[in-house]
């Protein structure tokens, strides 16, 4: 079940909500608990006892953790649960893979080996409970109260699936109390529906442009062709993803939860620095937290400090994905970090914020064609073709790739991902931010909210089925 389905929109979400508001408030916990595991047993039954076992396991390590004074052996025992589990389910069946294939070069015939399918959302609940684990080992944060808490806290619906990852001492307060009004639901329908705008009339139009188009064989896949499709990937994978953080944002406040913000316009950076500043912001935040610091950070010398940005993105790209496409895909971005720290950052100062913002947006799109391609066979043929040293003979017509809404979509896409680069959109959005509250912008909102709905709605009901991409992770 995703955000983005008839059957969540029309089933799931308002029969949940109307038995979260129906109960009591001191027992909203125990129903926002059943309902997360609800939905998630919904898409992945055979998983549910790993969700439930583990993370009774880590609420009782955290225990000891708190009492005992020998804090490291319980850490020890969860981070090493933590981490074989997602390396068993997500990276077992690569590394078996790459093994028989080096088997298979000198003549040997591979081991056999039965497929392991992976838990939904497993990357995302698996670091959120290192999360917590690590922050009580360092006293940022109590263990929690009850172990039903800590079960909401890992398997709250809305940001169990793709995140965002949440950090237990952000929201510890509000496990305990938080606010519940009629604003607050309307403020999370609104923002849920902007979300479901992004990927249902964004994400899901230029998607299928981008397959189209990624499908294509050497001879059919000229320069234009290879560009468009790389920049309607790169409007997919942010409208997709920011759409889904915005639900989860949205389903939060619904339910009285405020969660931190995933993504702040990550199109208009001018470096790759600043990219992953606002590109999948609890991911970077926590890559920096809680290994990037842990390994020295900026303390170290100049060229321990390259070294571990590079160690963090080269994780970063498995933990993307079980693929070399993903390696090379962090190593690519580890790159660039250094490179802002050894130069680019005090160059590009001198140099105009437009242009700025084109050079990273050029070098994120290189980087986008590793991250989408499958193989480095792949990789190489769409980037031969983006730069024009692939001779082509297609007789496709772009007619055959994208229709008019198609371009309509991929115009607004981009227009949506760089007017915040613009200073009159800064001062248009603080003119709006610094304005009451009063009734005519809540009936914009209402207004804006009920079309997203009707048009989003209208869209999936032709569709067919439209899984986010950050699933697969």
């Amino acid at each position: 079940m995703v955000f983005s389905s008839l059957l969540f929109l029309f089933v799931f979400l308002p029969a949940f909500l109307t038995i979260y508001y129906l109960t009591p408030v001191r027992w909203r916990n125990i129903t926002a608990l059943a309902g997360s595991y609800f939905f998630y047993a919904w898409g992945a039954p055979q998983f549910v006892f790993i969700l439930l076992a583990s993370s009774i396991i880590d609420y009782i390590l955290s225990r000891f953790i708190y009492k005992t004074e020998k804090k490291k052996i319980p850490l020890a025992i969860s981070l090493v649960l933590n981490i074989c589990l997602l390396g068993v389910f997500k990276y077992a069946n690569f590394f078996v893979g790459e093994f028989n294939n080096i088997l298979e070069v000198f003549g040997f015939q591979g081991a056999h080996w039965t497929y392991i399918a992976l838990p939904i959302g497993i990357s995302f609940f698996t670091f959120q409970k290192i999360s917590y684990m690590v922050d009580v080992y360092r006293g940022t944060t109590k263990p929690a109260r009850n172990v039903f808490d800590f079960l909401l806290y890992v398997a709250l619906f809305p940001q169990l699936i793709a995140g965002p990852i949440v950090r237990y001492h952000d929201i510890a307060a509000q496990l305990k109390k938080r606010r519940h009004s009629l604003e607050k639901v309307f403020e999370g329908i609104y923002r849920f529906c902007i979300g479901l705008g992004k990927k249902v009339l964004i994400a899901n139009v230029v998607g299928e442009v981008a397959d189209k188009i990624f499908a294509l064989g050497n001879p059919d896949m000229t320069v234009s062709f290879a560009w468009v499709g790389i920049i309607a990937y790169a409007l997919q994978i942010y409208f997709d993803f920011a759409g889904y953080s915005d639900m989860a944002i949205g389903l939060g406040k619904m339910m009285g939860f405020d969660f931190l913000e995933n993504f702040n316009c990550p199109y208009v950076s001018q470096s790759i620095t600043e990219f992953w500043r606002r590109w999948h912001i609890s991911l970077s935040r926590f890559m920096r937290e809680y290994l990037y610091i842990p390994l020295g950070g900026n303390r170290v010398s100049q060229n321990r400090t390259y070294i571990n940005a590079w160690i963090i993105f080269l994780i970063s790209g498995l933990w993307h994905g079980a693929a070399w496409t993903f390696v090379v895909w962090g190593v690519y971005n580890g790159l660039f970090i250094s490179l802002d720290k050894m130069f680019w950052s005090k160059l590009s100062k001198k140099i105009p914020k437009i242009i700025n913002i084109l050079i990273t947006f050029f070098f994120v799109l290189i980087g986008w064609v590793f991250f989408r391609s499958e193989t480095f066979v792949q990789a190489g043929h769409y980037l031969q073709s983006m730069f024009g040293f692939v001779s082509s003979t297609t007789n496709i017509l772009w007619v055959d790739v994208i229709v008019n809404r198609g371009w309509i979509v991929f115009g607004l896409g981009l227009l949506f991902s760089f007017i915040p680069g613009f200073k009159l959109y800064d001062i248009v959005i603080e003119k709006l931010r610094a304005r009451r509250q009063g009734y005519a912008r809540i009936f914009v909102k209402a207004c804006i909210t009920g079309i997203i709905l009707a048009l989003s709605v209208l869209s999936l009901a032709n569709a067919s089925f439209n899984p986010f991409i950050y699933f697969r992770f």
